[in-house]
């Protein structure tokens, strides 16, 4: 009789003698089939489990109602951590292998050598050194395209098919979030037609934008390729020339007024950092625009991938010619050395403007030039611009801004802070992590400070601003009486020092307690305190310091002071002198905390400037939210920094696009949403810090 076991057959004879059979009153009944069974191995579980098990187990725990995910679009796959060891560097923007294998890690893909780069985009790419962390690392935000991924590696479909949202991690993009550049946007528009039937004018409007900063220059950019005859009035000078007067400044202390660190092509952030760092949102529309705008100009395509981007002085200047060269393609006059005296107003409305020679200061070439809209879209250190204002009794309030002083370390004392053992790769910003930087900030309680028997006790906030790594000092002064500084940089963050503002919140309460009143009773505030930073410097741009470790204990101790990066010289000075006692308790205070989030910041190499006022505009020019008009005069739009609706080169910058939009569409020549081309825009009558 046969017994089988899978493929092994065995035969037994009930006949054969040589098998004893217990002898036995019944007959022995044997089954017809024999079956034997191999034991079964251990099944695998928790960690053990091959990926495929744990989806198929999954199903069975949490059966899906829901019709399958369609095996298109777009995965963006966010904190992907790569140690540093493993990574190529800050300047490799490409998928590595090692970013392969966290992609892997989030399909739950066996063999992260088989995804095809191809197949992924790195979005976003920053470093991460915090101390709470095991190692540092660059942090990546990755768009994973669906499509590309199963032509290339069939094989990821039942991984990819398996992909659920997880909230900071993973999300289905249902709409691509890429934008494009702001030319080709509205070469794309159809409802864009310069031709339009609805304008109201005969030709094309005439529009004269004031300023060339960010704002200025987008604004003149979308009004131009929509159809306005524009005319762009800057009252400094095209990069070239203001380099060269800001060289003279520097090396034989000449300042020219009207072209200088703050006045002239660019506007003040040109000789700067040229940070595009924005509280507005990186993944927004706009920002998305203004960035992409940027890349079309000359800056170079990281910027769109960067955590951190920034420009430095040395790409921002060629960038610059080549907006100013497409500005005149498209037709816009273009007034260097041309400032903008008064407004002619008939009526309640801009009619057109009063400009003169600003080279010429006894302004005898004044002469008028007529408009249809006023795009006012200057810097906040044009304080004789908002008193002209006034006389037009346009609507202007005061606004908070903040003061201080810019504190100078060595850049490799702050490398060691941030890095510690990884201080030795930043290699002066050619090494493999970037040139190390700080971001801090403290409440100063009113308990902690003397407040004034004449002011109201108020907390208020203390913080960096501004931040420079491979940086240095500069002069900001637009009068030869005053005194202020900021900070800047080049692409490569070279430099042996590291410096930043450290300021403190001011307000109207802060105004009054010098009996300072009025619309410009921030501006006159600056005054006084650049006014004294002068005297106390000794004059000739002399700038007044003081060690950290004496500032904090309100002393002078001795003359010789650190080496500085500020090429016009430094004067050892009383700074904790300088300001209302009220806010130099709250900068000792604010400065003694950030040492214990950054050990070390307070030491004797540690240098402090005087005096930083020009953070952001100490004014606000009421516009309407809805037109973007002032709400004093029709056809006045204030736009940007200098206006009180923003704090950077991008926020400027959608500032003026939004604003340029605005215009078109008041002026007949836009005639769908803005919206609908850019995004939902920041409040047009909100502040936007950088």
């Amino acid at each position: 009789m046969p017994v089988t076991s899978h493929n092994l057959t065995f035969s037994f004879s009930t006949h054969n003698s040589q098998i004893p059979f217990p002898i036995s009153k019944h007959p022995v009944k044997f089954p017809q089939f024999l079956q034997i069974k191999c034991a079964q191995k251990a099944k695998r579980t928790g960690k053990l489990r091959y990926p495929s098990e744990k989806k198929k187990l999954r199903k069975q725990q949490h059966p899906k109602s829901d019709p399958p995910r369609p095996l298109e679009g777009v995965w963006r796959l966010s904190r992907l951590g790569v140690p540093v060891h493993d990574d190529p560097g800050k300047d490799f923007w490409g998928v590595s292998d090692a970013l392969l294998k966290e992609i892997a890690k989030i399909l739950e893909f066996p063999v992260a050598s088989m995804l095809p780069p191809e197949a992924f985009k790195v979005v976003r790419k920053s470093f991460d050194a915090r101390k709470l962390l095991k190692e540092p690392k660059f942090v990546y935000t990755v768009d994973m395209d669906v499509h590309k991924l199963l032509s290339l590696e069939p094989r990821t479909w039942e991984f990819v098919s398996e992909l659920e949202p997880k909230v900071g991690c993973l999300e289905f993009l249902h709409q691509d979030l890429a934008s494009g550049d702001l030319i080709s946007i509205i070469h794309n528009r159809q409802k864009i037609d310069a031709a339009t039937s609805s304008s109201e004018f005969d030709g094309k409007p005439k529009v004269v934008v004031v300023g060339s900063g960010p704002s200025g220059l987008f604004a003149s950019l979308v009004l131009a390729e929509v159809g306005a005859d524009v005319t762009l009035m800057e009252r400094g000078e095209a990069v070239e020339k203001r380099g060269r007067d800001i060289g003279a400044l520097v090396v034989r202390r000449t300042l020219q007024m009207e072209s200088n660190f703050c006045f002239g092509e660019g506007g003040a952030g040109t000789w700067s950092d040229g940070k595009l760092v924005t509280r507005i949102g990186r993944n927004n529309n706009s920002v998305l625009t203004v960035l992409n705008t940027l890349v079309h100009f000359g800056a170079p395509p990281s910027i769109l991938i960067d955590g951190k981007p920034h420009l430095g002085t040395d790409r921002l200047v060629p960038l610059l010619k080549n907006f100013r060269q497409y500005l005149q393609y498209l037709g816009v006059t273009i007034k260097f050395g041309t400032r903008v005296d008064d407004l002619l107003v008939k009526g309640e409305n801009v009619v057109g403007v009063e400009i003169s020679d600003s080279r010429n200061s006894f302004k005898s070439t004044c002469h008028k030039l007529g408009c249809d809209a006023v795009v006012l879209a200057v810097g906040h250190s044009a304080r004789d611009t908002y008193q002209m204002l006034l006389s037009h009794n346009v609507d202007v309030v005061q606004k908070d801004f903040a003061v201080g002083l810019r504190v100078e370390h060595p850049q490799q004392l702050i490398n060691d802070i941030q890095y510690s053992k990884l201080a030795s790769e930043v290699r002066s910003g050619r090494g493999k992590v970037p040139v190390a930087d700080y971001q801090v900030a403290e409440y100063a309680n009113a308990k902690h400070v003397n407040i004034p028997s004449n002011m109201e006790p108020i907390t208020r906030s203390c913080y960096s601003f501004c931040m420079c790594p491979g940086g240095q000092v500069v002069l900001t002064s637009t009068d030869p009486s005053e005194l202020c500084i900021n900070g800047m940089s080049f692409s490569r963050r070279s430099s042996r020092w590291a410096n930043a503002a450290l300021v403190v919140t001011v307000s109207s309460k802060d105004f009054e307690a010098l009996n300072l009143n009025g619309p410009l009773a921030g501006v006159e505030f600056q005054r006084i305190f650049e006014r004294k930073a002068a005297q106390m410097g000794g004059g000739d741009f002399v700038l007044p310091v003081q060690t950290v470790t004496d500032f904090l204990d309100s002393r002078l101790s001795v003359s010789s002071v650190p080496a500085s990066s500020y090429r016009l010289g430094v004067k050892a000075a009383n700074l904790h002198e300088l300001f209302p006692l009220h806010i130099t308790q709250a900068l000792q205070l604010a400065i003694s905390k950030f040492n214990d989030e950054l050990p070390g910041f307070v030491s004797t190499s540690a240098l402090l400037h005087g005096v930083e006022t020009r953070t952001s505009s100490p004014v606000q020019i009421s516009r309407r939210s809805d037109t973007w008009e002032s709400t004093s005069l029709k056809g006045l739009y204030p736009v940007g920094e200098g206006a009180g609706y923003a704090g950077g080169i991008v926020s400027a910058a959608v500032d003026g696009m939004h604003a340029g939009f605005a215009v078109a569409r008041n002026l007949g020549l836009y005639d769908g949403s803005v919206d609908a081309v850019l995004g939902k825009a920041q409040n047009a009558a909100a502040f936007v810090k950088y």
